[in-house]
């Protein structure tokens, strides 16, 4: 299926992949020991899963880029470099965790010594030129981001809160020697590993759509018009399922430049030219898959594959298999595309080449902060959960909600860390001080997925995101991308369909 667009590599980008070693180990997955014996247990609104030894899982680092702003634009495409780099880096010390098992159960210090120790001086060396950069182009870096060399071991479990760093993850990156034992197989791969090498999802990242309690997410979903007030119009794009198999592991805004710099598959609609060496005036000349030609906007979410043990086009890639993500890609039947307004008033226009993202592809290491799309199942759409995928009944499908920041800065199409130049309406509806409401992206993505089997503490056939391999394929990772390419005049009409109060296409 797919293609997969390139159009060269630049030398930053050959010297980021030449390290990463083929992480792929018998049917493109990672060998991993089983680190996550489950007990059950109930709990209030939905049956989960528990971790019996909190084992090290994954690689736990810092997010640099989340800390970084006041980047001089001259400076930002090599910071942005850099922090490719920075990602790639933790790949390789995750592959080196999860081909290490044998390793790590002779010596309790083998991951701190050969994995965590190095990795800190490799991140040291680039937070190291990123702060020269910074500087040299006249900006002032921040001081303390030597803070962030560090990396330490995690479990698998879902992060509660917004601190990221797991209790029982520590311990130098080890746990009992990172080894239960219980259900693992001769070979030391887990019976649960779907093809990924025990990459994840688990059992435990999936619940019974009849055991969410229902509006039990809030102004946290960042919906910015409802009810009657304010700007209450709308406008939907028409923009297709990417049946024209656009698929690529780059991501142009947090990594232009850099071939790979996603470590795992998009999914595009709109823009036909997306990929990591795009301009912006590229996409401004690309064609559309938009049934209104005015709208060259980019649209694109991590693809949702079924870990059946098809193997795709990326079976091999980095950023396919050969990064954990692996398994048959899920085209969403549906793709609802719509731009909605604001309760407290008028929204103005979109800057061209605004970029937005929303939620948290690091959220797993990163804590819930920024983690913003949810799952549900059509039929019961008032039961949405975000750390969770769903488990639909029979005639229901899977889908994936994403609200986007609906208030802008007045100034900026981007910010250093991607997220300042935007936020989400207060409580009331209002933008924070200093921002402005602009029409508010809303994707709705339906799928018809198999329903996975879960038994016994062991999930057969899930279906899950892709994502960082050190994520672990979980649900809370989910995210959401957009670049406005509309030209003038449609961007025009929708505002002047929002504010009017009309809905149009």
């Amino acid at each position: 299926m797919g293609r997969n667009t390139r159009k060269r590599r630049s030398p930053l980008a050959t010297k980021i992949v030449a390290g990463a070693a083929a992480l792929a180990v018998g049917g493109g997955g990672l060998v991993w020991a089983n680190f996550y014996a489950s007990a059950h247990e109930e709990s209030p609104g939905h049956h989960r899963t528990r971790s019996a030894g909190a084992q090290v899982a994954t690689i736990d680092c810092p997010d640099v880029g989340q800390r970084i702003s006041g980047v001089p634009d001259r400076a930002r495409g090599e910071v942005d470099g850099e922090l490719a780099t920075l990602d790639s880096q933790i790949t390789e010390a995750y592959q080196r965790l999860a081909t290490t098992r044998r390793a790590q159960e002779g010596d309790s210090r083998f991951v701190q010594n050969t994995i965590l120790g190095p990795l800190k001086d490799r991140r040291q060396a680039i937070i190291d030129r990123i702060q020269l950069e910074i500087n040299r182009a006249g900006g002032r870096a921040d001081d303390n981001l030597d803070e962030l060399a560090g990396c330490q071991g995690k479990p698998a479990e879902q992060p509660q809160n917004g601190g990221g760093q797991g209790d029982g993850g520590q311990d130098d990156g080890q746990n009992g020697g990172g080894q239960n034992g219980d259900g693992q197989e001769g070979d030391g791969q887990n019976q649960d590993d779907n093809g990924n090498g025990a990459a994840g999802p688990f059992a435990d990242d999936f619940v019974d759509i009849n055991d969410v309690e229902p509006n039990a997410r809030g102004s946290e979903n960042g919906l910015a018009a409802d009810g009657d007030g304010g700007s209450t119009g709308s406008f939907t794009a028409q923009c297709g399922v990417n049946e024209n198999d656009l698929f690529n592991s780059d991501n142009l805004i947090v990594a232009p430049g850099v071939d790979n710099g996603a470590h795992h598959t998009h999914d595009y609609v709109g823009n036909q030219d997306n990929n990591a060496f795009s301009s912006d005036e590229d996409l401004a000349g690309a064609d559309t898959s938009c049934r209104n030609r005015g709208d060259r906007s980019t649209y694109y979410w991590p693809v949702l594959r079924l870990q059946d043990g098809t193997q795709e086009f990326d079976a091999g890639d980095l950023g396919g298999g050969a990064e954990g993500n692996v398994g048959k890609i899920l085209k969403a039947s549906e793709a609802e595309i719509r731009f909605v307004g604001s309760r407290q008033g008028d929204v103005v226009a979109m800057p061209k080449f605004l970029r937005i993202i929303t939620g948290d592809a690091k959220a797993f290491t990163n804590g819930v902060a920024n983690a913003n799309s949810s799952f549900s199942c059509t039929g019961f759409e008032d039961r949405q959960v975000t750390d969770k995928y769903v488990l639909c009944p029979e005639g229901s499908q899977v889908v994936r909600t994403s609200n986007f920041q609906s208030c802008w800065d007045g100034q900026n199409i981007d910010s250093a860390n991607h997220r300042d130049h935007v936020a989400f309406v207060r409580e009331d509806g209002s933008c924070p001080d200093g921002f402005q409401a602009i029409p508010q992206l809303q994707v709705r993505l339906v799928y018809d997925v198999p329903a996975p089997t879960v038994e016994n503490g062991q999930v057969r056939n899930p279906y899950a995101v892709d994502g960082f391999p050190e994520q672990l394929h979980k649900p809370i990772t989910d995210h959401n991308d957009f670049i406005n390419v509309m030209d003038e005049n449609l961007m025009n009409k929708v505002v002047r369909c929002i504010n009017r109060g009309k809905n149009c296409r």
